[in-house]
């Protein structure tokens, strides 16, 4: 059986340790975990600590040291541009599932037809850490702050740029063009779409047009098929 997993934002240096409020807690209250038992902690940078309990408490919680490890990212960095939606808990649930899947890097997108250009930050990082420890991951997705269409697509940091749209245009099947080697991004518009103009910018700065399916999907879930067929 797996030992239980939980993040600390900075991880001991030292033999013995005390844990943050929050880890305590849940070892102490909700796992009832004793002395002796061993726990896995991570910063969501790729680093995992294993450790032994010395002394169960709600508030400190304090642990000894056995071992850490790095663990490199299994591919390159994988990103996903997707358009802020009116509903909160959608964007969450698309936040939380492409976190399981492995996705590297979330950009919240204001498009022109954007419903709304700002979403809770620290309640959507919570939900993000939550999902990395359930799927027993080390690396956190980057979140950033919500950025415009008109900015994402000028960075040049991805070495495959793709943008799903529904507009009736020559596309190709996303699966069919997808490399394990490089470095990728995609844009995934709001449920009224992307405009022709931000499609054709975007066909300008190299993005390539594609197809996630056959079937016209909410954005949320457009958001999953493509984290699926991205990793």
């Amino acid at each position: 059986m797996t030992s239980p997993y939980f993040f600390e934002e900075t991880l001991p240096d030292s033999d013995e340790f005390t844990l943050s409020e929050e880890t305590s807690r849940h070892i102490s209250q909700v796992l009832r975990m004793k002395e002796g038992e061993e726990i896995i902690l991570t910063n969501g940078k790729g680093y995992r600590l294993f450790a032994n309990i010395l002394f169960a408490d709600k508030k400190k919680t304090k642990a000894l040291f056995i071992r850490k490890e790095f663990l490199e990212q299994s591919v390159p960095n994988t990103a996903i541009a997707i358009s802020l939606i009116k509903n909160n808990n959608r964007f969450e649930w698309f936040a939380e599932k492409a976190t399981e899947i492995g996705i590297s890097e979330i950009i919240p997108l204001i498009c022109k037809r954007s419903e709304k250009t700002h979403f809770k930050m620290e309640r959507t990082r919570s939900i993000l850490i939550s999902a990395m420890l359930q799927s027993q991951q080390s690396w956190l997705p980057e979140l950033s702050e919500p950025v415009k269409i008109s900015e994402v697509i000028k960075n040049e940091n991805y070495e495959q740029k793709f943008i799903a749209h529904c507009v009736d245009h020559a596309k190709k099947e996303l699966k069919s063009l997808v490399s394990d080697s490089a470095s990728k991004i995609i844009l995934i518009g709001p449920e009224g779409d992307f405009t022709e103009e931000e499609i054709q910018t975007a066909i300008q700065q190299n993005y390539i047009p594609v197809s996630l399916g056959k079937t016209r999907l909410r954005t949320e879930t457009a958001g999953i098929a493509a984290a699926v067929l991205l990793k």
